[in-house]
């Protein structure tokens, strides 16, 4: 970095990855990242729901975080999609173009991908 210009430069580009992670939105979507998560890859699908998020325009519907440990470290990386009041969906080991795909079926076109889920995972 080689002056405060840049640095301004560097933070509104990341401003609104920022605000995504931080809104109030009526879906949110939760990415598992505990050591266990992150050693799995979970910091890619993070970066790749706030970025698809964002291209999509769904920042004012769905709010993109992390959490910490979620309890099942081998589904990791583990994907909460928290829709409503009681409505919750888990994805387990989840790649970045997993997520791409859970952007646009479930969060755009509001269909759970369900051989994504925990569920199908424990069959």
């Amino acid at each position: 970095m080689k002056s405060l210009e840049e640095l301004a430069k560097i933070r509104e580009r990341m401003q609104s990855k920022v605000i995504l992670r931080e809104g109030q939105a009526t879906t949110r979507v939760v990415v598992g990242m505990a050591t266990c998560g992150i050693a799995a890859g979970a910091r890619p699908v993070l970066n790749t729901f706030v970025e698809e998020v964002a291209k999509n325009d769904l920042g004012d519907k769905v709010t993109v975080s992390q959490t910490g440990c979620i309890g099942m470290c081998r589904f990791e990386p583990i994907v909460e999609v928290f829709e409503g009041d009681n409505e919750r969906v888990t994805y387990v080991k989840v790649t970045p173009e997993m997520a791409k795909e859970i952007v646009e079926k479930h969060l755009k076109g509001g269909k759970p991908i369900a051989e994504y889920t925990i569920g199908a995972a424990e069959k």
